[in-house]
């Protein structure tokens, strides 16, 4: 039985002014969901929106109250960043993927957000017949956003069928054309899970440096694959990066879910050394500096984006990079509880007809985290979407997130215990209305 009507889902999908429900976007099922709940006061079950469902790092916290009764809060940050975080953060890429970038290569962003929209202005820009962004699919969709904001293009794949040695004949169809610019993905992955394993990134890393193509690296869920024991500073096992395999790389760290500290928008744009002291004269043209990479993307392009991140919370980021490093506190112990979550709310669905869309990597099962993917029958996805919102349940659909698969995206951070028999109850009478073949 439906929990909410269709005529009252119809009218919140009006009044929030959703052009086609099936192709919501994360922002416009948060809309319809808080409108039901508020018109009826039945709570969700909310995987849409990924937040962090932790408690936010205390360190962090008393690191930032430290920082303001110092005063930084009176003076403008440096362009590049203070030069605490810098150095903790070259430090943290050393000891969790035994990785060397310099300090000076570490630049604060507020949020990967920001970190990605200038890293494909200057990618886009550094060459003028590079030009487009290829995304290994599924990803995150504010990122071509981004692309529109900016006018550039773009081109995509799911990578789907083409895991393992796969990937390297999907990769130079793409790159045949020499207009691509970078390389984007998440690892692991958003919204999937899958994780791409080293033989896939030694793949990407020797093509990037073949063709001149930069990589994106997205490490939002840093060291949260929990089938290895990760997270142990200067000791392996480490997690896989295309930075062991090329030059011409950028990694994104955030602070956002490994700290629970999202709402202080901090994150890291670790640049290769190589790529940050590479001299671009299309870059100097357009910004009439001397078109060094990380120069230009610091002061000419990240600069007049944000002006430069908060202070006290770069200091509160540093703090915790540096307690990580020590071994004085295990992120990614403290971020478990995503994968305890996970398992739980995957067997509810698989024990009422649903079926894991993305469910294995190269090697071995797809693992349990911040997210995964369901499919329900020949449901499609905006179908699956509209379908379990009557029952109060918001994802989004895998199409908008570059996904050729049928099925949506589920999100574990906001369950709750309390919500569990809750949930069970209504996937059940999902199942119930909707018999499989």
């Amino acid at each position: 039985m439906k929990i909410f009507s269709e005529e009252l889902v119809a009218k919140a999908v009006k009044e929030s002014h959703i052009a086609d429900l099936s192709q919501a976007t994360i922002g416009e099922v948060l809309l319809v969901a808080q409108y039901l709940e508020r018109e009826t006061g039945i709570p969700f079950i909310r995987m849409d929106q990924g937040s962090p469902g932790l408690p936010v790092n205390r360190f962090g916290v008393e690191a930032e109250k430290a920082a303001l009764d110092r005063g930084v809060g009176s003076q403008y940050p440096a362009a590049a960043g203070v030069p605490e975080l810098k150095s903790e953060a070259s430090r943290f890429v050393k000891a969790f993927l035994n990785v060397d970038i310099s300090a000076r290569a570490c630049v604060p962003t507020v949020g990967s957000v920001a970190g990605s929209f200038g890293a494909f202005i200057a990618c886009t820009q550094r060459i003028p017949e590079k030009n487009k962004v290829l995304f290994i699919d599924p990803g995150f969709p504010i990122q071509k956003s981004q692309l529109r904001v900016i006018g550039a293009d773009w081109v995509e794949f799911d990578i789907y069928h083409h895991r393992g040695k796969a990937l390297r004949a999907k990769l130079e169809q793409m790159l045949a054309a020499g207009d691509i610019a970078a390389i984007v993905y998440s690892n692991p992955n958003n919204p999937a899970w899958i994780c791409l394993e080293d033989e896939e990134l030694k793949i990407i890393g020797e093509l990037a440096t073949e063709h001149d193509v930069i990589v994106i690296e997205d490490l939002a869920y840093f060291c949260m694959d929990f089938r290895q024991d990760l997270g142990h500073p200067f000791e392996p096992p480490y997690p896989p990066t295309v930075a062991h395999y090329t030059d011409n790389y950028i990694l994104m760290l955030s602070s956002s879910k490994i700290f629970s500290y999202a709402g202080q928008r901090m994150a890291l744009t670790c640049i290769s050394d190589k790529l940050f002291d590479r001299q671009f004269p299309a870059l100097a043209a357009r910004y009439k500096d001397a078109g060094v990479f990380g120069q230009t993307l610091i002061a000419s392009i990240l600069y007049m984006i944000t002006s430069g991140c908060t202070a006290s919370t770069q200091y509160a980021y540093a703090e915790m990079l540096r307690l990580a490093t020590d071994g004085e506190i295990n992120f990614v112990e403290d971020t478990r509880e995503y994968a305890v979550r996970a398992e739980r709310m995957k067997k509810i669905f698989t024990d009422n007809g649903f079926h894991i869309v993305y469910d294995s990597d190269v090697t071995q099962k797809v693992g349990d985290g911040f997210f995964f993917t369901i499919g329900y029958g020949k449901m499609s996805g905006g179908e699956l979407l509209k379908e379990l919102l009557y029952y109060g349940v918001s994802s989004i659909s895998l199409s908008t997130t570059g996904s050729e698969q049928q099925g949506v995206r589920a999100c574990t951070s906001r369950m709750r215990e309390d919500l569990y028999e809750v949930m069970e109850s209504r996937i059940k009478a999902f199942n119930e209305d909707h018999p499989l073949d």
